[in-house]
């Protein structure tokens, strides 16, 4: 599989489901929403689910990417104290 990079997250809705995923971790908040979710239903003020709904792959990178980050919180925690 090929990964052209220039539609690499070339869409907003791209780059916020990223960034929304990312920080999810990051930030620990549970889940906004589950891949087997059928009905996405907006609310007002909300209309992120439905641009999430359609970007889930950017969505798990993104939480894949602040797992990492973490990971990497973690081990400069423990060079610097330990």
């Amino acid at each position: 599989m090929k990964i052209d990079r220039h539609t690499f997250m070339d869409s907003p809705d791209e780059l916020h489901a990223f960034v929304i995923g990312f920080m999810e971790i990051l930030c620990p908040w549970p889940p906004r929403i589950r891949l087997p979710d059928k009905q996405i239903t907006e609310t007002k003020g909300d209309c992120s689910k439905k641009a999430l709904r359609a970007e889930y792959h950017y969505y798990l990178f993104g939480r894949g990417i602040g797992i990492i980050a973490w990971i990497a919180i973690a081990k400069i925690i423990q060079v610097i104290f330990w």
